[in-house]
């Protein structure tokens, strides 16, 4: 230890004398270097054309959001006002760490119900892995995560939905613990976009379906991975009780502000502390959350939060480009079996397959 200690101390002396000084004094990528960045996980736009895209989209949702905050101050028995406000007291009902698991597996019960009923997609026979998270994984990623299977080499693993429980202060300041995940109201949300049907489902399929070498090691990127979770979220919410609808709105104004603030802080169109306001103000998140969001546009993974946005976006143009086709042969169940049966695919090509397989076949059924 003493050893590692010194060399540590030596690399960071080296980093603080040879790389600092020549390190650029802004988090701004150059826009062409940004614009690649996009592409790499898999937007296929400009990001000044995703800006506006996202801020319609962000404007429309809030609409949304106070439309539906009186509904939900009436279901919950809290006091009316801005859809802010019913958030902040939303938010206010924390789960206990015992509370937490017996919570989701009511809610994933619920949803799987509804699934079948309503016929969104096919479901497994087999239930659904689920487990709390360790204090130092809660430290880690404070929201409900999947973790997924390998999809190469694979013997029987199977994705595994993680449950937190918070992220408890650091500091001792009630300011530096995540609200944003472990309220009563995300868990419909969040277990549509990790679990059923969202990536559980997504990523069980193509473990069990087989998916090639080859677009197990390139086809993967946020767009079409991010994109059905997000539309999963989507298909589950008019089924949901006022506050869980109410929080999928929530989590859907966020990735628009996403999809608006990343690119706009790193083509110099907004400074930090403006976006800050906007995510703590509006969207309603929690101040560690936000500086989160704020490091992930600027440092940690430039674009890659964009992409929740944008494939949800293009799979909901698939969609009405679809039914307006098929009319009264739409199938929503065979349409979303039909996406999760391709993998991981781009969305022009997931389109191409729609189009050229999809569509012929649901066109040759008889009314």
């Amino acid at each position: 230890m003493a050893k590692l200690d010194k060399q540590l101390k030596d690399y960071s002396a080296w980093v603080k004398k040879t790389v600092l000084p020549r390190a650029r004094t802004d988090f701004r990528l150059p826009e062409p270097l940004y614009a690649y960045n996009l592409e790499q996980v898999g937007l296929d736009i400009t990001p000044r054309d995703l800006i506006g895209r996202a801020e319609l989209e962000f404007m429309e949702t809030t609409y949304a959001l106070q439309a539906l905050a009186p509904v939900v101050a009436k279901a919950e028995g809290l006091p009316e006002g801005d859809y802010r406000d019913v958030l902040k007291a939303l938010k206010k009902k924390q789960l206990a760490k015992d509370k937490v698991e017996p919570t989701y597996h009511d809610v994933l019960l619920k949803i799987e119900d509804t699934i079948r009923k309503q016929r969104i997609v096919e479901l497994p026979k087999r239930q659904m892995a689920m487990r709390m998270a360790s204090e130092a994984e809660n430290a880690r990623t404070p929201a409900p995560h999947m973790d997924p299977p390998p999809f190469i080499g694979n013997t029987g693993q199977r994705g595994t939905f993680v449950l937190t429980s918070g992220n408890p202060p650091t500091s001792g300041q009630k300011t530096e613990s995540y609200d944003d995940f472990t309220f009563e109201a995300a868990a419909w949300t969040l277990t549509a976009h990790e679990g059923r049907p969202g990536h559980e489902l997504q990523f069980a399929a193509m473990v069990e379906q087989g998916v090639s070498l080859t677009r197990s090691l390139f086809a993967f990127n946020s767009v079409n991975v991010e994109g059905w979770a997000l539309y999963s979220e989507m298909e589950m919410m008019p089924y949901e009780p006022p506050a869980g609808q109410f929080i999928a709105l929530q989590f859907r104004l966020l990735r628009a502000a996403r999809a608006f603030l990343d690119p706009m802080l790193n083509l110099g169109l907004i400074d930090r502390d403006r976006a800050h306001d906007i995510l703590v103000n509006d969207v309603g998140l929690s101040e560690p959350m936000a500086r989160q969001e704020l490091d992930r546009y600027t440092l940690n993974s430039p674009g890659q939060a964009t992409a929740y946005f944008y494939g949800y976006t293009r799979i909901l143009q698939l969609r009405a480009e679809t039914q307006t086709r098929l009319g009264k042969k739409f199938d929503r169940k065979a349409f979303n079996d039909f996406l999760i049966a391709q993998g991981l695919l781009p969305p022009d090509l997931l389109a191409e397959a729609v189009r050229t397989r999809f569509i012929p076949e649901q066109e040759k059924k008889k009314d």
